[in-house]
């Protein structure tokens, strides 16, 4: 008996060519790439961190990462170790220039005189924030007198202070310098490093200069920060503006 027409089966529609499966990455190529690429790690050193080391002794031939990890970690240990030490002892100092500072202010405010007050200014207070020495700079039409009958405090002419620090700037730091005699007087010989900060006693007043000189050329660095020599600087001339403004 022949089959019916119908019941003949139907081809299938040509679904076009298979897409070929990506081939899996084993052993044998992630260890040729690494033979090809050696500097790998180097440029990725993050993979270290998903690698699990081996538990034994595999063979003489291959590389224990233990070892490699291990030395990584301690590197990072003691990175970690040597950025706490340098925070502490950043803090610890940071924490005694400020009690220095705070001592310094309190005498200043104590003066029982005008004299008094710059007597303690060119002279307890080189000890008191432990630099080598403080002196006064003010600005006068007397350029020919380079220094007043208190030791320490010396005449500057008119314009110096905009010269040395600038018209918009209150203070500049110097580092491995030699003093000047204009602002440090016989004891320019001693002075390797420097801050000098603007004072303002008021619109008629001259301008003034303190200078803090010491013998380390590293203690005053550009950069280093300025607020507490600043808030030393503006309770001095806080103090002197009140004194002068009462007649001494």
């Amino acid at each position: 008996m022949a089959d019916h027409p119908h019941d003949q089966p139907r081809p299938m529609p040509n679904a076009g060519p298979a897409t070929p499966r990506p081939k899996e990455i084993g052993p044998r190529e992630v260890v040729a790439y690494l033979r090809q690429n050696p500097d790998f790690l180097d440029r990725h050193p993050d993979v270290l961190r998903w690698l699990h080391a081996p538990a034994r002794d595999i063979g003489d031939g291959v590389l224990d990462f233990q070892h490699f990890i291990l030395e990584r970690l301690r590197r990072d240990n003691a990175r970690l170790q040597d950025e706490r030490k340098h925070l502490i002892a950043t803090s610890r100092g940071n924490l005694a220039s400020q009690c220095r500072v705070h001592k310094a202010v309190l005498a200043m405010l104590r003066a029982s005189s005008f004299d008094h007050l710059l007597q303690i200014v060119t002279t307890d207070l080189a000890v008191l924030i432990d630099v080598d020495i403080i002196t006064l700079g003010i600005e006068s039409e007397r350029s020919h007198t380079s220094r007043l009958p208190l030791n320490g405090i010396h005449l500057l002419r008119s314009g110096t202070v905009a010269k040395l620090l600038g018209p918009d700037r209150d203070w500049l730091l110097c580092a491995d310098i030699h003093g000047d005699p204009g602002l440090f007087g016989e004891a320019a010989g001693l002075v390797r490093s420097q801050a000098l900060l603007r004072l303002a006693f008021g619109r008629s007043a001259p301008v003034g200069l303190m200078c803090i000189g010491t013998r380390n050329p590293d203690t005053f660095q550009p950069g280093l920060g300025t607020e507490l020599l600043g808030f030393l600087a503006r309770t001095l001339e806080i103090s002197i503006a009140q004194w002068l403004d009462r007649g001494r």
